[in-house]
């Protein structure tokens, strides 16, 4: 355990607050208004959920000193309408400008991005922000070879009746992987539709939610982008092939040792949409 935690009891009011919100059930209270004690402390995922919670800031973790703990304004947070709005209005909107995207706003992207809660609070999530045009086209031209390669598999007369029998859904994708490498050799990237900046998500390889925990950061991101009114789309193609490559040539050329579970397209936009449509209807059971 490198870390200690303590209650200061002289200004404790002993709401219980704390024990309710532990995960690792380290604060117990044995009745309301009894003595707040600690157990078990080697359970803590110093999530911080007992210093963000306590109003009198009476419990002392030294993984949060005073200067990372900060008020919350309440009546700045956006109302629910706004929110759901907000949600209404994300588009993959892949029609980019030219324009670059303002490093503030790139910075509070990632921020919301860190932000996002992971599993036991492991905090894994990397991120690798790629702006280099060069970089860019590297990517796009990588994706372009994995998927020529997949084209050359899956007409290769003597694998088709094996992947047939294992993998019959692969050969519902060859029209689209055609398709992407002919606009590619005609000068046209369908790949990252002229985005002037990729988010890469990764994670350790060995982590266990790794892909759940870097979807749930891209969600973050996503919805930061377009609260600044920048365009974003999810990079399935780039995530497609990287499944696809067991030689991990994208992974390699950014100088990341890890596993790239999510990507997100982004770029200053041509124009916004003015209407949100309506979705099918919600698939929801409700017991």
């Amino acid at each position: 355990m490198n870390y200690t935690l303590n209650v200061d009891e002289s200004t404790c009011i002993r709401c219980g607050k704390c024990v309710k919100v532990c995960p690792s059930e380290i604060f117990t209270q044995a009745k309301p208004g009894a003595p707040i004690s600690l157990q078990n402390l080697s359970r803590c995922i110093i999530c911080g959920h007992c210093v963000a919670v306590c109003p009198t800031n009476s419990v002392i973790h030294s993984d949060f000193p005073a200067s990372t703990v900060h008020p919350i304004e309440t009546s700045a947070l956006p109302s629910p309408e706004s929110v759901l709005l907000l949600c209404r209005a994300r588009r993959s909107n892949r029609a980019f400008s030219s324009r670059p995207i303002p490093s503030d706003y790139l910075d509070q992207i990632l921020e919301a991005a860190h932000r996002a809660p992971t599993a036991s609070n492991k905090q894994e999530v990397g991120f690798t922000l790629i702006t280099d045009p060069q970089k860019l086209q590297q990517i796009t031209a990588l994706t372009i070879s994995i998927f020529a390669s997949l084209i050359k598999m899956l007409e290769n007369p003597f694998l088709k009746p094996l992947i047939k029998r294992m993998t019959p859904d692969g050969y519902h994708y060859l029209p689209t992987f055609h398709r992407l490498t002919a606009a590619h050799a005609q000068g046209k990237d369908l790949i990252l539709r002229g985005a002037t900046a990729l988010l890469l998500i990764h994670t350790p390889r060995d982590s266990r939610f790794g892909c759940a925990d870097s979807n749930l950061a891209y969600q973050n991101a996503s919805l930061m982008a377009e609260s600044l009114g920048v365009n974003q789309f999810y990079t399935g193609y780039i995530c497609s092939a990287l499944t696809q490559d067991r030689k991990h040539r994208i992974e390699k050329a950014q100088g990341i040792d890890e596993r790239i579970h999510a990507g997100m397209a982004l770029g200053m936009p041509l124009f916004r949409f003015p209407n949100y449509i309506d979705k099918q209807a919600i698939r929801l059971k409700r017991w």
